[in-house]
């Protein structure tokens, strides 16, 4: 059986990686499983408050999320993960899967100019299309300095690692992301062919 391929993207708040992963899960045809998209769930299910059930409930998140990884790769199935992952907190997670399940993973780090990047997290908060639970409103001074960081540290796992510039929505190269995916996807095929041995 061919080896899972996990399509991992990663960034700070409000650099677009819901958008971008969707548009390369739809791209691929691969499921997208997103940290938001479980935290909201759990919202709407358990209630939502203030600032420390949104982290609690974020923890609950991250178990989940990597609850629902570990299943794609023990069916041998590749996907699409979304979060602002944090290298100090992720990396030694995915070196644990891949000792079980010995994937290949394709890193996508979104990153923006950091000024843009924070007053888009407060536009975002003040728009009214974001869950309420995540209560973004309480947490600008607990984000601003990483947010005008503009980046996140990259996931340390081996593999391709492919940055994209955020700060412009309209100037993304998506032809270049996809084909650079397609390009791995092509090289893993190759590998896997030269592994092959004939039969007599």
């Amino acid at each position: 059986m061919p080896r899972s391929l996990l399509l991992i993207v990663n960034g700070p708040p409000g650099s677009g990686k819901t958008t971008l992963g969707t548009r390369i899960a739809e791209m691929f045809d691969l499921p997208f499983i997103n940290k938001d998209g479980i935290k909201e769930l759990l919202f709407d299910t358990l209630g939502w408050s203030d600032r420390e059930w949104s982290k609690r409930l974020g923890a609950a998140t991250y178990t989940i999320l990597y609850h629902i990884i570990e299943a794609e790769l023990r069916a041998g199935a590749s996907c699409v993960v979304e979060s602002n992952f944090h290298r100090a907190l992720t990396s030694e997670k995915f070196a644990e899967l891949r000792k079980k399940y010995d994937y290949d993973a394709f890193q996508i780090l979104c990153y923006a100019d950091g000024d843009i990047l924070f007053e888009r997290f407060k536009e975002r908060s003040e728009s009214g299309k974001r869950h309420p639970g995540h209560v973004d409103e309480m947490n600008y001074d607990e984000f601003e300095e990483i947010l005008r960081r503009g980046r996140h540290d990259p996931i340390d796992i081996s593999g391709p690692l492919y940055e994209v510039d955020m700060t412009d929505f309209e100037a993304i190269d998506y032809d270049g992301l996809f084909a650079a995916i397609r390009a791995f996807m092509g090289q893993r095929a190759e590998e896997r062919t030269a592994l092959v041995v004939p039969r007599e």
